[in-house]
C-alpha cells in the first residue's frame, strides 16, 4: 500500500497527500467512495449539452481505441500462431472475434457506469450519469443502457440528435434505460 504524508498547508491544517507510490487500489477506492455520496437533485440538475456528449465521447473513442487494439491482439496473435493462417481469412474465428470486441466495449462502458457513472470522457467534460431516480447505475441498468445506446446510435448516431428535440434534453437510450445526465459542479469535476 502506498505511503501518506501530513503536510500542513499555509493555514496551519494537516493535509493528506498520497505519494507516487500509493497503491491502485486505494486511488481507486478512495474515487468510488466520493463518486458513490455524491447526491444529486434531478429537479435542479442541468444536462450536458450535445457538444459536451460529443466531446466525452471523441475521449473514449481515443482510450477504447488503444483497448481494442490490445484485445485484437491478445486473440489474433495467439490464433494465426496456432492455426498459420490469418483470422480474417474466415468467417467463423472474424464473426467470434468481432462479437469478443463487442463484448469490451460494453464492459468498458458498463463497469465505468455502474462503478462511479462516468467514463474518462465524462469525467473530463464533468459530467455523469444516475437513474431517474437519482441513484447511481447498477450494473443492469448499465447494460440496459449500453444496449439501448447502442440501438440509438446506429441510425446516424438519430437517437443522440434526439436530445436537441426532446423537452427534457433526454437521447433515447437516456429515455428508454430510465437515466439521464447531469452536469457536476467545478468543484465535484
Amino acid at each position: 500500500m502506498g505511503t501518506r504524508r501530513n503536510n500542513w498547508n499555509k493555514s496551519g491544517l494537516i493535509v493528506r497527500r498520497f505519494n507516487f507510490t500509493a497503491s491502485f487500489r486505494s486511488i481507486q477506492s478512495l474515487t468510488h467512495s466520493v463518486t458513490a455520496n455524491m447526491e444529486f437533485d434531478i429537479t435542479r440538475a442541468q444536462q450536458p449539452s450535445l457538444f459536451r456528449r460529443l466531446g466525452a465521447m471523441l475521449y473514449d473513442s481515443l482510450l477504447l481505441l488503444g483497448i481494442l487494439m490490445l484485445a485484437t491482439a491478445l486473440v489474433t496473435i495467439p490464433y494465426e500462431m496456432i492455426t498459420h493462417t490469418p483470422i480474417y481469412a474466415t468467417s467463423v474465428p472474424l464473426t467470434l472475434l468481432r462479437l469478443y470486441l463487442l463484448a469490451v466495449v460494453a464492459a468498458f462502458y458498463v463497469y465505468f457506469w455502474a462503478r462511479g457513472g462516468q467514463t474518462l470522457g465524462m469525467r473530463a467534460w464533468r459530467f455523469r450519469v444516475i437513474q431517474d431516480d437519482g441513484n447511481n447505475l447498477t450494473f443492469g441498468s448499465a447494460l440496459t443502457r449500453f444496449d439501448w445506446a447502442l440501438l440509438s446510435l446506429l441510425p446516424a448516431g438519430l437517437g443522440l440528435w434526439w436530445s436537441l428535440f426532446d423537452r427534457d434534453g433526454l437521447a433515447w437510450h437516456d429515455r428508454k434505460s430510465h437515466s439521464r445526465l447531469v452536469m457536476l459542479s467545478q468543484a465535484a469535476g
